[in-house]
């Protein structure tokens, strides 16, 4: 049960301090030049881990296992990383960014899974995306 829980828990808990963090960084600071930080500590914290985890063998070997999705995800967490500090900056509140984000992510991945993997679309579903687009409404008010 717990490699059920930790998982999940590690992201909620990374994600609130991501917010916390995406939201206290200076307003004149570019949040480019921000992120050259971030992934320089990103990499080394990586690579400590590689190593501090037991994994075996050689991270250059491991390089050789790549294809298209790491680099392709590199390029779209700087997308990321770059319109939630911009969302910040414009104004957008730390209770309702995420919500907002969140909810139309939930709509967007409906139909990745529907289209890229198969995945049902239930009632279920469908009526939880329109509770949480209600939600929308309500939280933005």
């Amino acid at each position: 049960m717990i490699s059920y829980i930790w998982p999940i828990a590690l992201v909620v808990l990374s994600n609130v301090i991501y917010q916390i963090c995406a939201k206290s960084i200076p307003q004149e600071m570019s949040p480019l030049a921000s992120l050259t930080i971030t992934y320089l500590i990103g990499a080394v914290v990586s690579a400590i881990l590689y190593f501090a985890t037991g994994s075996a063998g050689n991270l250059f070997k491991e390089y050789g296992k790549l294809n298209w999705a790491p680099v392709v995800l590199g390029i779209v967490i700087v997308g990321l990383e770059v319109g939630m500090t911009c969302a910040y900056k414009a104004g957008w509140q730390v209770s309702t960014l995420f919500i907002a984000q969140s909810a139309f992510l939930a709509v967007a991945l409906l139909f990745v899974g529907y289209f890229m993997y198969h995945e049902p679309v239930t009632w279920n579903k469908l009526i939880g995306v329109v509770i949480c687009l209600i939600g929308l409404v309500f939280i933005n008010r």
